[in-house]
This record gives structure tokens, sequence and C-alpha cells, in this order.
């Protein structure tokens, strides 16, 4: 029987002695896809990882970051510089960022570039020593260098943040208020809570040993001794009388009116209207008039200053994670720091 011929299409090519065979189907390869986005993700996971460990390890320690200038007004290439220096939130130490924009300050006189300078106050108030730190070392910018100095106040300059603003010295209308500012709030108090009676019903025993039953006064496990009253208040008092000294350099309508001052130091706060007719502040006017009254005082051109503010050079963790990583660090040291009794020049509860 005779084999068919094959159609034309059907040929073999190539020398008749050569058979062709059809390529095999290729198997999928589905697997190794599979181990590939796998090793793809866990590449770029732990890429990520060491990214976080570095921002939150290297870019968000406790170190404090350093200071930039950012354009805010006027002419942006002039020669004659007036800062704006950031008080903000509670003051603690005061030996952190704003020490170091006053540094800053005090370098940029010395190079001759800056010629005034706008204290921004936006602070409850802290502690005494961080406050006083921040004051004294205002001072120091003042009497050395002579170039004005002009407080801004916020949404609040109480306390500590009033304290501070006493920078200004013998300068006339030198701290202006927001016509929204709290600000006042002039005495000191040392926080205390007693809950001896919480601990008994927990069945729980304070039983310390120290050198002598003052070490332990002010303990919150039991009720303050008449003695340990007398001792914190004459902590209180001292701090009081430093706190009234310091607004009577700032204002000298109340060197010579101490009883005005006595009036208004009763830890009250004051509305922006009432700081002002009772003499704690000079002007009502936002951050502008501040600037404009620093130019004034400095005796500058208007068309060839350049006004900055200073801001802390951002971390990697606040590019990345935004400013909340860059407190993530536990700071054992302020824990049992935070456990000591102080007095503080601070607006609260």
């Amino acid at each position: 029987m005779e084999t068919p011929p094959l159609s034309e299409s059907a040929q073999p090519s190539g020398p008749p002695w050569i058979i062709t065979q059809p390529a095999p189907p290729r198997k999928p390869r589905i697997f190794l896809w599979i181990v590939m986005i796998f090793l793809a993700f866990g590449l770029f996971g732990s890429f990520g990882l060491n990214l976080l460990l570095l921002a939150v390890l290297g870019g968000g320690t406790l170190e404090e970051p350093r200071v930039q200038e950012r354009f805010v007004s006027h002419n942006r290439f002039g020669t004659e510089k007036v800062a704006i220096l950031s008080i903000e939130g509670t003051i603690l130490t005061g030996d952190g960022f704003v020490k170091q924009q006053i540094d800053h300050a005090r370098k940029d006189i010395a190079d001759g570039n800056l010629k005034a300078l706008v204290v921004r106050v936006n602070s409850p108030g802290g502690t005494i020593n961080g406050s006083d730190f921040i004051l004294h070392h205002l001072h120091q910018v003042a009497q050395e260098t002579n170039i004005p100095i002009v407080v801004s106040m916020g949404g609040m300059a109480a306390s500590g943040g009033y304290y501070v603003s006493m920078c200004v010295g013998d300068r006339p209308d030198t701290i202006f208020a927001e016509p929204t500012t709290w600000t006042g709030s002039i005495g000191v108090v040392i926080p205390h809570y007693n809950i001896a009676d919480l601990i008994e019903k927990w069945g729980v025993e304070a039983d310390p040993i120290a050198s002598n039953p003052l070490k332990t006064m002010g303990s919150i496990a039991r009720k303050m001794t008449e003695q340990e009253k007398h001792i914190f208040q004459k902590l209180v008092d001292d701090g009081f009388t430093q706190f009234k000294d310091a607004i009577r350099q700032g204002r000298p309508k109340f060197r010579a009116d101490s009883a005005a001052l006595d009036r208004l130091a009763t830890g009250q706060v004051f509305t922006a209207q009432q700081a002002l007719a009772s003499g704690l502040v000079d002007k009502i006017g936002f951050v502008e008039d501040a600037v404009e009254r620093a130019i004034r005082l400095a005796h500058l051109d208007a068309a060839k200053v350049k006004v900055v503010r200073y801001k802390a050079e951002p971390k990697l963790s606040d590019l990345l994670f935004g400013q909340a990583i860059g407190r993530t660090p536990v700071d054992l040291s302020a824990i049992l720091d935070s456990a000591a009794p102080k007095a503080y020049y601070l607006y609260c509860w």
C-alpha cells in the first residue's frame, strides 16, 4: 500500500536525511516567579527595617538638632539680618535647642550679620532652673552685644514663659502680645500628691531607709508634716522673690511700684488686654509688629532687611516618619528625674 504524498506545506525542510521533530512544550515557570517575588519582598523588607533602625537609633537620637535659618519676610538678599528665636512648649532644662539658637545668634552677631533679635515665646513655663537658664543667656546677649531684643508672645507666655520675656531690658515698647495671648501666672508651684489612703487600701506599705526623716520629705506615700511644709514653702518663697526681681529688671514700671507688682503676682493668668492695662506687656500685636519694632530700634533700612526664623535641622527620622519618632528612645534618666520634686514657674491646673 502506497503512502500518500505529503502536501507541499507539510514537506520537511532541510536535507532529506534529517527528520525534524516538533519542539517540546515549555514547562510553566510559576514556581520560579514565586521564589523571585519572595526574594524581592525579603530584600525590600530588610532594607526598610534597616532604614527604620537607622532612623530610630541614628536620626532619632536625643541629641539636639543643628540650627537652620529660613527666610520669612522683607528682602531675601538683604544684608541686615533680623532673626526670630523661638521658645516653644514646656521649659525643662533650658540647655537644649533654645540654647543652641542663642549660641547661633551670638556667633551671627559677632560676624556682623545679625542686627536685632525677636524672641517668640509660646510656652506655659516650666522649671525654675530652665527658665532662669534661658533668661540668663538672653541677658548676656543683650549686655554683650547691645542689639535690641523684642518679645513676641504667642498663644501662651505664662509663668516661666513670662519670666523669659524679661530679656528685653529697659527699651520701651518691646513686649508684644497677640490679641488672644494668655500671660502672667506669676508665681511658683511645687506639685505634690498624697496617696497614703490609696496605698493603705491596696495593702502597700512604704518603708524607706533614710539617713534622716527629711531625706524623704514630700513623699506621696504619707501626709506631709508641718516641718516639711515649712521647708517647701521657704523654697517657693525664694523662687517667688527671684521671679519678681526678674520682672523689675524687665519692667521699669514695677521698680518704683512694688505694690502694683504684688497685686498682679498672684498666679493669675491674664488676657492680652488685661496684661496691657496692668503694664505686663507694651503692645498688642503679632510677630510682624514685633519685627518692625526691632527694625526701628536697630535703625535699619527695611528695604535691606532679611528676616529669618531659626528652625531645627530635620533628622532622617523626621523626614521618613515624622517628628514623633525622634522622641521614641526611652531615657531612663529622664524617668528618674521626673520623680524628683521640683519648683516650677509653670501655669498648670
